[in-house]
């Protein structure tokens, strides 16, 4: 079928979970109470990171900014996909499937390259302890977090602009639960050869450039911490960073197997099934890690919330 032949796609039907009706009810309370903690969290860290003077440094404030990205991150995907998983009605227009693609993918891009930028003030804070706020000026951390967020509506646009001029002649039927570049490439009829490699290597220079700087900065930073002789100050400074390496293990570890798995080990539904675990699990744990692993982030979170600072006031007015 010739693509002058194709009639202009409208709508997308998401195919996503179509398969488990039988169990759409009970994961629809599922993911929105993992959705309703997702926000719960992330504001949270949000509002402990902003109304305490004391966490005004480069690590909060790239924190801050990770709890910027979850919160959207999640929210571009969870509301629609809990929608469809009680309607009947499993359609997304074509605009709203073209911005949530860009929305996806521009959140994703960034928040791995936040990811190394945290590493590297991870890098500097132990290599160069003396030399820290010399170098992650105000300034300085402005610029990486505008980079960040640059590069990934950068690789954004090109990504969606690329995808959505291909022509859908044979379905407009997309089988995931969400816009997704690889999906949707699959159900084109044109040949996607070419987005596919920008696709490779836009992923190359962000993702792998990414994890780089990950690799080399924690290779600097043990072998920074096997220097110091004390076992309580080895413990002390790698738990600076414990946090941050468990979240990178948890993102990075997801994209990985998503895509660099063998085929041996692949089943079917995979892809949801791994996309459901970087769209809607990691917004939750992400908070949960920090705070949990983090004195300063509890202590925030006990005393600088609204709903304590509210208690407080109605205890001292008594």
């Amino acid at each position: 079928m010739g693509t002058s032949n194709c009639t202009s796609v409208t709508v997308f039907i998401l195919l996503g979970f179509t398969d488990l009706f039988g169990l759409q009810p009970l994961m629809f309370l599922l993911f929105l109470a993992l959705y309703v903690i997702a926000l719960l969290g992330n504001i949270g860290m949000i509002l402990a990171i902003w109304m305490t003077p004391r966490l005004a440094t480069p690590m909060y404030f790239f924190l801050l900014n990770l709890s910027i990205l979850d919160l959207c991150y999640s929210s571009a995907i969870s509301p629609q996909m809990l929608s469809h998983l009680l309607a009947e009605d499993k359609s997304i227009s074509f605009g709203g499937c073209v911005a949530q693609m860009y929305i996806f993918v521009m959140l994703g891009t960034s928040e791995a390259l936040l990811l190394g930028v945290m590493a590297y003030d991870r890098f500097v804070a132990i290599c160069s302890p003396l030399r820290y706020t010399l170098i992650m000026t105000r300034a300085l951390c402005a610029q990486l977090v505008a980079g960040v967020y640059g590069l990934g509506t950068i690789q954004s646009l090109v990504q969606t602009c690329l995808t959505f001029q291909l022509p859908f002649c044979y379905t407009n039927q997309i089988n995931h639960f969400f816009c997704d570049v690889p999906p949707l490439l699959k159900a084109s009829s044109a040949d996607v050869h070419m987005n596919e490699l920008v696709l490779f290597v836009l992923g190359s220079l962000t993702e792998v450039g990414s994890i780089l700087v990950i690799l080399v900065s924690y290779a600097y930073i043990i072998s920074a911490i096997l220097k110091i002789t004390s076992t309580s100050g080895r413990q002390r400074t790698f738990s600076t960073c414990a946090s941050h390496l468990t979240v990178v293990c948890l993102f990075y570890g997801t994209i990985f197997f998503m895509y660099l798995r063998p085929p041996s080990i692949s089943f079917r539904g995979q892809d949801q099934v791994v996309s459901v675990v970087y769209t809607v699990v990691i917004p939750v744990l992400n908070p949960l890690i920090y705070s949990l692993r983090n004195k300063e982030v509890k202590q925030a979170l006990r005393t600088s919330l609204p709903w304590k600072q509210c208690t407080t006031k109605m205890l001292t007015d008594q």
